[in-house]
């Protein structure tokens, strides 16, 4: 018999699993909004709803062999992050004091509204090479983690 995860461990393996449906040819990316141990909204990264979806039209940002981390506007997609954030919104959810659990550490787009939205912790999986997101993360206190186990 297996060990029972723990409540970080559960929510992380949920992000990983919602981060199966992402349509990003580079990278895939799960987030998982959760307060009080109950889970508010997900988002994966890929293109708007009802737009054709990387898959279909290719990444522009392989065509023009952009970097990881930079010139995020060359991008069809949204980031999962975003998309947890929208989800939440579209179904009156408030973000206020919840946790973010991601695959992959937030870029700095995705940090000012993690901020803005009021996040108060991010449980991450795996870094992310973006030093004005961790800036921006430490200036408005958000406690930032690595899951080891992840």
């Amino acid at each position: 018999m297996s060990s029972r995860p723990s409540w970080e461990q559960y929510f992380m393996d949920i992000a990983f699993v919602v981060a199966r449906r992402s349509t990003c040819l580079r990278r895939q990316v799960g987030a998982v909004l959760v307060r009080d141990k109950h889970l508010l909204a997900t988002g994966y990264n890929g293109a708007p709803t009802g737009l054709a979806h990387c898959l279909k039209k290719g990444c522009l940002r392989e065509k023009l062999q952009v970097p990881s981390g930079e010139r995020h506007e060359l991008c069809r997609g949204l980031h999962a992050e975003q998309n947890a954030i929208i989800q939440a919104a579209l179904h009156g959810v408030s973000t206020q004091g919840s946790t973010l659990y991601c695959t992959h550490h937030p870029c700095s787009l995705c940090s000012k509204m993690l901020v803005n939205a009021g996040i108060n912790t991010i449980i991450l999986a795996s870094h992310y090479p973006d030093s004005l997101s961790q800036e921006i993360l430490g200036e408005a206190g958000i406690v930032v983690k690595v899951l080891s186990d992840a």
